[in-house]
């Protein structure tokens, strides 16, 4: 089945928006003398993202900086087969008609695409070669010709393009492509021309520019092993031909991406394995050339301050390093059979370098060319016709402008010469075949400023090739200064001397010219002309490239040009030549022409700057062409085509017509009472002078449009409404019927689903106890779920809740993991809860319970009360707060806890009432006495040896120092050398102070419960004393016995007080 194609609307279909979307045409323009109005128009279309207008049979593009989605495969189709005129202005239209009227004339026809870099001259000549291709048959040699063709774009574009400040991937050569066809109307081959290669940017670039796109590509997306036989890094900033511009990296570029698809190219080029290896050789040595640096020796002469690069770039082309490094030093001059070799300065170098990298580049860019056309070359013999794309730079004014503009605006000169030319005749041929009277047009013709840049012997490229071949100290200047002497008198040249204006002398430098082009005045600086004019390659590093094993190099250095003795021509010159050729080439063409401009220089989308426009407007010609167009008559149509369109408007020709589309149009003319002088009817079209009278047309055809249209639609309701009526009637019937079908289809289908489901239950329920299989899987499955579901509902909400539901045997194993998680989770999230105050409280009690738990009867007694940081009453811990801390406490320790408490001497074991005071570096035992607080003990608590309690209920306490340090006990007589022992304590709390002190100290192993039932301990003057432990009473007790001994009777487990 063949898809039907899309439609796209007619030209003249859009005129009723004219004042919104402006009119498609520029013909069309009521006013098209004014460059106002022709901008306004361009720009309400670029608002309304239409892009394209035409002027007759030239395109004029708007760059809109976005994707429009203009060159899908729809718009492809869309296009093919169509009309020029039946479809909205687009690339693709001037391409199909360019392509049909060579298939149906068998004549050459060319495109010609122009404007200044980032008007989207790239873009444009990619979609014509895009649709040109699409037009061909799917046969596999065919396919093989068009992606080569397609293929031959990301090369020249990665070797001949780069970033510039005005576009990202702007062009630098102009480039002419021949598309060969066969009588089919398949492509089945290629050639390319290019002109004008930007080779200084090979070793020059301006800030926020880039050099040649491969450069980059190379280093980003070439594998590391290339690289490294490149001996390469990946950083475009440590070489010095690529870092100039300080733009090596752009965001808007893909180098890594742009790589792969030149590699994929050159496959499908089929270039061999050999040529790409000579190929990425070349440019890898390019790249280690710029790294080449000279400096001067003791006189003054060039010496290479690091042989590294030269090594690398004489390895990739195969020659002799040491011969590299001395023709890039030493120079070779061959005068009357005489041959000096003289050595160069610093400067000199540089330029010999600068010339070797530029020379190699270019030539290998024209090698590249002509391998293209190599591989484009039709196998095919017989006739075939030509279709030319032309994609070349635009008119170019800088703030400075140089040799490279000079060729650039000379070569749109010439442009523009032909345009016009080709143009006229083309109007003269349609007038003469249509048999109407041709009207003599006045336009600018600018042979005088061809004449001004290319006539011989007096042209301003004849002067600089005598300036450049003259004898003696020829300069920039002084060919500056012959071209005033020739060029004074000539009206479109004129310079600082030249000029007898003194305003216009303050514009003008002294080391300027200007020319007055079609396109306006343009100021040129001569610096750099001869030099660039010249070309000069020095004859040592000629002969150096002739001895390399680099494939490419080799054919790009022939070594019998050594031997020519003629004088190659110069840069200019061989422009000039190849303009000429290329002038013929387009003369022999029917032309189509893409002009392209540029809205704005910000890259901005939906900006519309009108000055910078209108600057683009002038010096692409596009009044002047406009002017040609519209000196006769504004609009023509085929009869076949405007009597279709417009023959609603007359009742003589609606709704058919019978006779000739000529006598059908007539009719039309007549009925709306066209004034004779306003239209002339031609052999095959109609001639329709003023805009103004088409849309007055167009206008009574939208009337039209809405009479019919309301007749339409009334018979087309009443014939609507009755067909559906039936239908409905119809549908009903069969919809009852197939639907009782269907629901008593369903309802049987749920009841034996049902009984599946009830047995399966079933069948589950009486297995549930047997280990899991197909039978009862899907049970044990619902019981699982409904278990979960159930837990989910009565989870407890309290770590101290110990409830948990009770599971089926089979979730018995996950009901216990899961009751520990949720134990663990309950714990977290009470923790987490915690004020740090509490917190410490909780560390405090977790640390109780390691030294205390299952070791000491009175533990669990501890456990419901929260520790504390004083045990003092009201009148104690005023004491404290106004003694201790003021006075007894060292400076830098901080209380951290306070108890009373009752020391046994340790001599007599008499019981003293005292205060044990805990601080962050020290343990203190103080006196109460008479409102006064007298400090009996302090030690360290790093002095602290043992904290000695007993297993019972007690609350005693040993504090157990090293005897060598109770000799510094504070409390000592000064002329006392015996030591008074350890501390004997009797603590409320016990459990409390201990855990306190070992929290400060972080020292557990002090801690030590008596496992017999006495403690040893040191007495007064060193002497051993014995604590026995007992238990058995109802009161806790600590007496001295008959023995001298201090016996500790504990209360009963089952009598015990609360203790902490």
């Amino acid at each position: 089945m063949v898809s039907k194609k899309p439609q796209l609307e007619r030209m003249e279909s859009v005129l009723e928006e004219r004042e919104r979307t402006g009119v498609p045409d520029a013909i069309l323009l009521e006013d098209y003398l004014s460059e106002r109005a022709f901008i306004d128009n361009l720009k309400k279309r670029y608002h309304e993202n239409i892009i394209y207008t035409y002027i007759g049979q030239v395109v004029i593009s708007v760059n809109p900086y976005k994707d429009l989605g203009l060159y899908t495969e729809d718009y492809l189709e869309k296009y093919r087969n169509v009309n020029f005129y039946e479809v909205p202005p687009h690339v693709f239209a001037i391409t199909e008609n360019a392509y049909r009227s060579m298939t149906a004339e068998v004549t050459d026809h060319c495109i010609l695409i122009s404007g200044e870099s980032g008007a989207g001259k790239t873009e444009a000549s990619k979609q014509v070669l895009r649709f040109l291709a699409a037009t061909s048959l799917h046969r596999r040699e065919i396919d093989r010709v068009r992606d080569r063709l397609l293929q031959s774009n990301p090369l020249l574009e990665a070797f001949g393009n780069a970033k510039t400040n005005r576009n990202d991937n702007s062009s630098r050569f102009g480039k002419y492509m021949d598309i060969e066809f066969n009588f089919k109307g398949d492509p089945v081959g290629g050639h390319i021309l290019n002109y004008l290669l930007e080779k200084s940017r090979v070793v020059h670039q301006e800030d926020g520019e880039r050099n040649f796109h491969i450069f980059y590509q190379l280093l980003a997306g070439a594998p590391d092993e290339l690289l490294e036989k490149l001996h390469l890094q990946r950083d475009a900033n440590y070489y010095f031909y690529l870092k100039q511009g300080n733009s090596c990296h752009v965001h808007t570029i893909n180098d890594r991406a742009s790589f792969e698809a030149v590699d994929h190219a050159l496959d499908i080029l089929n270039f061999t394995t050999d040529e790409q290896e000579a190929i990425w050789g070349v440019v890898g040595a390019i790249i280690h050339l710029g790294n080449v640096s000279f400096k001067a020796d003791d006189d003054g002469l060039a010496k290479v301050v690091d042989e590294t690069p030269v090594k690398n770039c004489s390895k990739l082309i195969g020659c002799d390093s040491a011969e590299l490094l001395k023709a890039l030093t030493h120079r070779t001059i061959e005068a009357r059979g005489d041959v000096v070799t003289s050595p160069l300065n610093p400067d000199q170098a540089v330029y010999a370098r600068d010339a070797l990298a530029k020379s190699v580049y270019e030539r290998v860019f024209n090698w590249l060319v002509i391998r293209l056309n190599q591989s484009l070359q039709s196998p095919e013999s017989g006739r075939k016709t030509l279709l030319g794309i032309l994609d070349i730079y635009g008119f170019e004014i800088f703030e400075k402008n140089g040799f490279e503009q000079f060729c650039i605006n000379y070569c749109n000169e010439k442009l523009q010469q032909v345009f016009i030319e080709l143009t006229l005749k083309s109007e003269q041929e349609e007038y003469r075949r249509e048999g109407i009277e041709w009207e003599q047009v006045q336009y600018f013709d600018n042979k005088i400023i061809c004449d001004l840049v290319e006539e011989k012997h007096k042209g301003i490229i004849s002067l600089l090739d005598e300036e450049c071949l003259r004898p003696g100290e020829a300069t920039d200047f002084t060919f500056l200064a012959k071209m005033n002497s020739h060029l004074a008198s000539h009206n479109h040249y004129f310079s600082y001397d030249t000029s007898d204006n003194s305003k216009v002398k303050k514009t003008i430098n002294k080391d300027e010219f200007r020319l007055r082009h079609y396109a306006g005045e343009v100021a040129y600086r001569v610096q750099g002309f001869l030099d660039k004019n010249n070309d000069l390659l020095f004859r040592d590093l000629k002969e150096t490239m002739t001895h390399t094993s680099n494939m490419i190099i080799t054919s790009v250095f022939p070594k019998d040009e050594l031997l020519r003795k003629r004088r190659p021509d110069t840069a200019a010159t061989q422009f000039k030549n190849s303009l000429v050729e290329l002038m013929s080439i387009l003369m022999s063409k029917e032309p189509s022409y893409i002009r392209c401009i540029k809205p704005n220089d910000d890259k901005r989308s939906y900006y519309f700057d009108e000055e910078r426009v209108s600057h683009q407007v002038k010096y692409l010609g596009l009044m002047e062409n406009l002017r040609v167009r519209r000196a006769g008559f504004a609009y023509r149509r085929a009869y076949e085509i405007f009597l279709a369109r417009y023959k609603s408007i007359c009742p003589a020709t609606w709704p058919h017509h019978h006779g000739l589309a000529k006598d059908g149009v007539k009719a039309i003319v007549q009925h709306l009472g066209y004034p004779p002088d306003d239209f002339r009817l031609g052999e095959t079209k109609l001639f329709i002078r003023l805009p103004k009278t088409l849309f007055l047309t167009e206008d009574a055809l939208q009337i039209r449009k809405g009479e019919l249209a309301t007749m339409i639609q009334a018979k087309w309701k009443a014939f609507m409404y009755q067909r559906r009526y039936e239908r409905m009637r119809a549908a009903v019937t069969t919809v009852a019927k197939h639907w009782r079908r269907v629901v008593a289809q369903r309802l049987r289908a749920r009841r034996k689903w049902a009984v599946g489901v009830v047995r399966a239950f079933v069948k589950g329920f009486i297995t549930r106890n047997e280990p899991v299989n197909p039978t009862n899987a899907r049970f044990q499955q619902l019981v699982k779920c409904e278990y979960l579901l159930r837990l989910s509902k009565s989870l407890p909400n309290s770590v101290l809740d110990p409830r948990w539901p009770d599971a089926p045997s089979t979730c018995t194993e996950a009901s216990k993991i899961l009751h520990g998680f949720h134990r663990t989770y309950l714990a977290r999230k009470y923790v987490k809860a915690l004020l740090p105050e509490k917190r410490v409280m909780f560390e405090e009690k977790v640390l109780a319970e390691q030294l205390f738990k299952g070791k000491k009867v009175s533990y669990p007694q501890s456990l419901p009360n929260w520790f504390v940081t004083s045990r003092l009453d009201p009148a104690s811990e005023s004491l404290r707060k106004t003694a201790f801390e003021d006075i007894i406490k060292m400076t830098g320790e901080k209380t951290k806890y306070c108890v009373p408490c009752t020391k046994y001497d340790r001599h007599g074991y008499k019981p003293r009432d005292r205060i044990l005071i805990l601080t962050s570096g020290a343990l203190y035992l103080l006196e109460a006495k008479e409102n006064k607080l007298k400090q009996k003990h302090r030690f360290s608590l790093k002095e602290v040896q043992g904290l000695h309690v007993s297993p019972n209920t007690d609350n005693l306490l040993l504090i157990q120092i090293p005897v060598e340090n109770a000799k510094r006990d504070k409390s000592a007589v000064a002329c006392d050398p015996n030591p008074k022992g350890d501390l004997i304590l009797n603590v409320p709390n016990v459990i409390e102070a201990v855990t306190k002190i070992i929290s400060i100290s972080d020292n557990s192993e002090v801690l030590k419960i008596a496992e017999s039932e006495s403690i040893g301990h040191t007495m007064k003057n060193g002497k051993q004393g014995t604590i026995m432990l007992n238990t058995g009473s109802s009161v806790t007790t600590i007496n001295k016995n008959k023995e001298g001994k201090l016996q500790v009777l504990a209360e009963d487990e089952k009598h015990g007080n609360m203790i902490m």
